[in-house]
């Protein structure tokens, strides 16, 4: 039995790991993978939902909005902690990598139109990363994470909350009705886009062989589309999917993955597209990718500048 058979059949077993020293090369590789994106989703979360903070309809709702944002920074900085104690230059991955290389999902690339798409976002998008995390809170083997999911688990829960009494607000009143229903439009999809490839595509997975996570893509799909559907039909909104008996499953009514216009926010679900053609989109970044980045970079650049500047 090989060095990674030794360390898969131990954290099956219910090993936990502590520190680098207990892990192997892939395993290592794979947990960086997965902090490295959890760390850049929770940290470019903020510029799209800044972009309409000042909307917020009364005090109650900006203050709720401001808590959302400063948790996500904790959960980001929590991320990147633990990177640099696996030994990355984390000043280095924040300030230094292009913006095209940072891992947060496609849908973080976009300004938010109305105060509606906040709620929508955290309805929608933190109910992703609260089944995400969830779900690594629940299987993973890496001790410090474990534990920090604790925190962020009941954090995620609180954003996903906000989000509902947004929409369900939304709902009762006509014109901010119709701003619900095209806010889910175009951001139901990219929710379910969240978790990756269909399980068809993927020959192995690190990620489950070590207990990182312990679902499946398409299990973390369900198990989203188990809370979604139920809570935007509860208030009347229309979603692209429903729970078919036979199969004892959700379905998806439309093509998915499917094409997407960038420039008006909609999918082109006359136009099915591929999984390779969902990462080739997702590879060119949305509108907002450089400017958003570059907004999370720029105290930094300008403390610099003023260090040196004292300097001279």
């Amino acid at each position: 039995m090989g060095q990674a058979e030794v360390l898969i059949e131990k954290i099956q077993k219910g090993f936990m790991l502590e520190c680098k020293e207990d892990m192997n090369d892939e395993y290592l590789r794979a947990l960086k993978q997965t902090l490295m994106i959890v760390g850049d989703t929770e940290l470019l979360s903020v510029p799209p939902l800044l972009t309409v903070y000042n909307e917020a309809p009364n005090l109650n709702y900006k203050i709720t909005a401001l808590a959302v944002i400063q948790d996500e920074i904790g959960h980001a900085h929590i991320a990147y902690r633990l990177l640099e104690d696996l030994g990355e230059d984390v000043e280095e991955l924040l300030y230094n990598r292009p913006a095209n290389r940072w891992k947060n999902p496609y849908a973080f690339d976009f300004k938010l139109d109305n105060w509606i798409e906040l709620g929508v976002f955290n309805g929608l998008f933190d109910r992703s990363g609260y089944t995400l995390l969830g779900d690594a809170y629940q299987h993973t083997s890496y001790g410090p994470w474990k534990r920090a999911l604790v925190k962020v688990d009941k954090e995620e829960l609180f954003h996903l909350r906000n989000g509902e009494i947004i929409m369900k607000a939304g709902m009762k009143n006509p014109e901010t009705a119709k701003q619900v229903q095209e806010a889910v439009d175009w951001m139901f999809l990219m929710a379910l886009e969240f978790f990756g490839v269909a399980d068809s595509l993927k020959s192995r997975s690190a990620q489950l062989d070590y207990k990182l996570k312990g679902k499946t893509n398409d299990e973390l799909r369900q198990k989203w589309l188990s809370t979604a559907v139920p809570f935007c039909e509860s208030i009347g909104v229309k979603v692209p999917s429903h729970y078919d008996e036979a199969q004892g499953k959700f379905v998806i009514d439309v093509p998915f993955p499917c094409k997407f216009d960038v420039e008006n926010k909609k999918w082109l679900l006359d136009q099915p597209d591929t999984w390779q053609g969902v990462i080739e989109r997702f590879k060119k970044r949305g509108p907002q990718n450089q400017e958003f980045v570059r907004r999370i970079q720029k105290g930094f650049f300008e403390l610099e500048a003023l260090r040196t500047e004292e300097v001279v």
